[in-house]
């Protein structure tokens, strides 16, 4: 089979909270970032959207050692003034986490904007700070691997001779630059992880089965016809 030489990303959080857009008035956390909190962090490393190619897309896996909820103040974008007092929720986080990201083109633009970031790394909310180190690693063309903790496209079947393949979830993909416009895409994560086995677009060494996602960048979303 055919190898390639693909850049890995390894972020690493203390702490991170990823709200579920799809509530609207209430805080219900995400068990793994969405595609578009992914491209957004990868976006302020290269210092701007027009710095990132329009197909940039990625394979990822997320896993966190804790859970917990705290308290945050939060302010409503209602329309009326009535409904816009700031008031307190609960918010569900994650700790310990671990998000890792196969990028397969323009390695040398992305590895150069990782270790030497514009903006500060963060994942998630804005005060959730956090680390990365990159590596380059040999990946497989195809063939079959185990799905893990990776997010994956609903569409991508699992063998039927193995576990079931997480949740379904849908997620935001990509956001205009005004946010006027999501694209939504339905994906599948097992937040304890799955043995499942995927026919995948790439394999690592260790096994574990790759899926490209939908590229995340903004002219995605403000070419389909897709609102929130």
């Amino acid at each position: 089979m055919t190898r390639i030489e693909a850049l890995e990303v390894t972020v690493n959080a203390p702490i991170v909270s990823f709200r579920n857009p799809l509530y609207q008035g209430i805080q219900v956390g995400l068990p793994c970032p969405p595609p578009s909190t992914v491209g957004g962090m990868l976006a302020a490393t290269a210092g701007a959207w027009d710095q990132v190619p329009e197909n940039t897309r990625f394979a990822m896996t997320f896993t966190a050692q804790g859970s917990g909820a705290d308290l945050e103040t939060y302010h409503p974008a209602a329309a009326k003034a009535a409904y816009r007092n700031a008031t307190i929720k609960d918010r569900e986080f994650l700790t310990n986490v671990t998000l890792t990201v196969w990028l397969t083109t323009d390695l040398e633009m992305w590895e150069s904007a990782i270790r030497t970031p514009v903006w500060p790394l963060r994942l998630g909310r804005s005060q959730d700070l956090a680390t990365a180190r990159t590596r380059r690693v040999p990946l497989t063309h195809g063939g079959t691997g185990t799905q893990g903790h990776a997010l994956i496209p609903h569409t991508t079947a699992p063998d039927p001779r193995t576990l079931h393949n997480g949740d379904q979830l849908q997620l935001p993909t990509a956001t205009t630059l005004d946010r006027s416009r999501t694209t939504w895409d339905t994906y599948r994560y097992a937040r304890t992880g799955t043995d499942a086995t995927l026919t995948a677009d790439y394999t690592t060494d260790a096994g574990q089965a790759l899926i490209l996602l939908p590229p995340v960048h903004p002219t995605h979303a403000a070419a389909k016809d897709t609102h929130v």
